[in-house]
């Protein structure tokens, strides 16, 4: 607390299942009455504490949990049992009419309404629906295009870099409304109307969601396509060309699954694509937090420029083993050539090579380029650094 660096790690999540736990309630029941409701939640308390019935949610476009996938390791799936789809490259949404209110959830449950007015304005159907995203096409980098049931979804997508430019806005100006126009691809219904649909197998849930986007402006709306593969075999080889595409992977969803929300085995995976990588120089290193706080473990690596320059290309923390972790943080104590209030900067010679899941153009960052979800993938102590890579070779890496 002295030095203003105290952080406690309390997510809306462990809160709720505090208050469910506190009271002997369904979880997910106090998830979908909690987005519905204003602090200090006195309906919720009185709810819990029997003095009161639980509050009446009919008319309110209250947020459910979603369903989420397990990756899908070393198996293989049965795909007369499964279906299959691409996972988009954009962000996980739910987006809810009731009582005359449209809003639009992120995965975290969060209301993102403001930032999407363009979305909120095109769904007036009462209903739920689940779905991606994601920007139209524009940027010069487009996602589906070489892909079975890309183009045919009405029009390609933008890469996710376009849709950074609208996310965490409180406001939207009308040019980025014209300049980044917003969709939904769809991938699934909670509720049509009043009715709730989740307990149907997801077969019954996809006819209903096909009938309900035809009634939806196309503009704003379109549907998953799936992805016609008679074999597991047969996807393999149709994913081989997801990296290309700029797309982030595959879905499998299991044709006789309720909509559950959370992440249930056996019900829904995600397959994404592998991974780039690139050998990256170790620059800059800064303490973590939580049971991390004692250890310099999120660290700048950075690329060579033609001229020899060495400019930063990302950060990360993930990836690493808790014996790579100790390993890292003596290394940087014992190399350390500058510090910048809690950034200690490193001798340029430790080379990692980093995964990522792609990589945009950016004029946020000296580099040019920015990479999506990077993690270490190994220490490469059998590499000088003057041979780590150029950032002109990340360039070519650009879906």
């Amino acid at each position: 607390m002295a030095t203003g660096a105290l952080r406690i790690g309390v997510t809306a999540r462990l809160a709720k299942t505090a208050f469910a736990e506190a009271f002997g309630l369904d979880l997910d029941r106090v998830e979908e009455l909690w987005h519905g409701l204003s602090p200090p939640y006195a309906a919720l308390f009185a709810w819990g504490e029997g003095a009161a019935p639980a509050p009446a949610i009919r008319d309110m476009p209250l947020f459910r949990p979603f369903m989420l996938a397990h990756p899908l390791e070393d198996g293989r799936v049965d795909m007369a049992d499964y279906a299959a789809e691409w996972k988009w490259d954009g962000i996980r949404v739910q987006i809810v009419h009731a009582g005359g209110e449209t809003r639009l959830y992120s995965r975290a449950g969060d209301d993102i309404t403001r930032a999407f007015p363009d979305i909120a304005a095109a769904f007036a159907l009462p209903g739920a629906l689940d779905g991606e995203l994601m920007i139209r096409g524009g940027d010069g980098t487009v996602q589906g295009s070489d892909v079975q049931g890309g183009d045919a979804q009405g029009g390609a997508a933008a890469s996710f870099n376009a849709l950074q430019q609208r996310l965490n806005r409180k406001t939207v100006s009308a040019r980025m409304l014209s300049d980044y126009p917003a969709f939904v691809r769809l991938y699934d219904i909670l509720f049509d109307g009043d009715e709730d649909l989740r307990p149907l197998p997801w077969t019954a849930r996809r006819a209903r969601l096909a009938a309900l986007a035809a009634r939806l402006p196309a503009a704003r709306f379109d549907l998953s396509a799936l992805i016609e593969a008679e074999d597991f075999t047969t996807l393999e080889a149709i994913r081989a060309g997801a990296r290309d595409a700029a797309i982030e992977g595959v879905m499998l969803k299991r044709r006789d699954s309720a909509y559950v929300g959370g992440r249930r085995v056996g019900l829904w995976y995600k397959w994404k694509r592998d991974p780039l990588t690139a050998d990256c120089v170790l620059m800059y290193a800064q303490r973590g937090s939580g049971r991390r706080s004692s250890f310099y473990s999120d660290y700048t690596f950075g690329c060579w420029t033609e001229g020899g320059e060495l400019v930063p290309v990302g950060k990360a923390y993930s990836g690493i083993t808790d014996e790579e972790l100790r390993w890292l943080d003596r290394w940087v104590r014992g190399h350390t050539t500058g510090r910048f209030g809690p950034v200690r900067e490193v001798e340029k010679a430790l080379v990692l090579e980093i995964a990522f899941d792609s990589i945009h153009p950016s004029t946020r960052h000296k580099s040019g380029l920015a990479m999506r979800f990077p993690r270490i993938a190994r220490i490469r102590h059998d590499k000088p650094a003057a041979e780590a890579d150029r950032v002109e070779t990340l360039g070519r890496l650009i879906a």
